[in-house]
């Protein structure tokens, strides 16, 4: 419609506005002609003019390497339109199984560069169940069993009848060694045996899978190149623990075997423990809050969870 009407107040001015539009597009490209001329002088042609023009723009260009944030005060951007995420967070659904790049930093908080971190490993569906049955069949494996009462045959003491059946006006009984009286036996009491259960391999890797992929979704898992420090002392680990924030209890998780220098600077700290790669569980993982594992770590537990099972 607005079309229409355009051409319509164009058919109703005719010649005139013709004429003036011609004569307002030579005027204008007089003018250009002759800021052009002055500029570039006398004898110039086109290409000339092109590369002037591309020059003066780029150097008339101002290039911002700030980042744009919320806090920013430049006012250019509305807070509200800008993204409250930091640029390494990820925008894709958790429990979707792809890799994701993750940064690698160490003791003092030094930037390392990035790890992929498989997705099959630390990017699958967080299952409560599956975590529940690794985690009780942990704790009754670790059970010993060894606890033991005495039954009636073998609590120590004489087997003959105390007093007679009839005549005294008490109670009859056959045996001092009952359960009803002191120092006698325990009935339906424990037994040495054992807890263990049995949980398919497919499961139990499974459970180590959720705690993981539970850590890096909660934002409490931290990669370091290595693990090694400069003295055995603990105020080291201490001063580092207290620059993360929200972190009570700390699991350190290394490929190899445990750098000695770590090991006795952590000894003395009952909320920062050490555990090889090879033994890391679900039940250590849900105990601490935080988890550190090294670079040689991630690998080691990515190839033990890309073994194939053995049946």
């Amino acid at each position: 419609m607005a079309m229409a009407l355009s051409r319509k107040i164009i058919k109703s001015l005719g010649s005139s506005s013709s004429s003036f539009f011609s004569r307002l597009e030579s005027s204008s490209s007089k003018s250009s002609f002759q800021s052009s001329s002055t500029l570039y002088g006398s004898a110039f042609d086109s290409s000339q003019i092109c590369k002037g023009m591309i020059s003066s723009f780029i150097a008339n260009r101002r290039f911002s390497t700030t980042i744009l944030t919320p806090q920013s005060r430049e006012g250019s951007i509305p807070a509200e339109l800008l993204s409250k995420k930091s640029m390494l967070t990820s925008d894709q659904t958790q429990g979707l199984c792809k890799d994701c790049l993750f940064p690698v930093t160490n003791f003092h908080n030094e930037e390392k560069g990035f790890v992929v971190l498989a997705g099959d490993v630390f990017d699958v569906p967080i299952r409560k169940d599956i975590v529940h049955r690794v985690v009780k069949w942990q704790l009754a494996n670790r059970r010993q069993g060894t606890h033991s009462t005495k039954t009636i045959s073998e609590v120590s003491g004489t087997g003959r009848k105390p007093w007679p059946q009839k005549g005294t006006g008490r109670a009859r009984h056959g045996s001092l060694r009952g359960p009803q009286f002191r120092h006698g036996a325990t009935m339906h009491g424990p037994k040495p045996r054992s807890y263990a259960m049995k949980l398919q391999k497919k499961v139990r890797r499974l459970g180590l899978k959720c705690a993981l992929s539970a850590r890096l979704a909660e934002g409490k898992l931290l990669i370091f190149d290595g693990l090694d420090v400069p003295t055995h002392k603990t105020k080291n680990i201490v001063n580092f623990v207290d620059q993360m924030a929200n972190s009570k209890k700390i699991l350190i998780v290394d490929g190899g075997p445990i750098n000695e220098k770590l090991k006795l600077a952590t000894q003395n700290l009952h909320y920062v423990n050490v555990l090889p790669s090879i033994g890391l569980n679900v039940y250590s993982i849900l105990q601490h809050d935080t988890l550190v594992m090294s670079r040689d770590a991630v690998d080691k537990i990515v190839e033990r969870m890309h073994t194939p099972i053995n049946r």
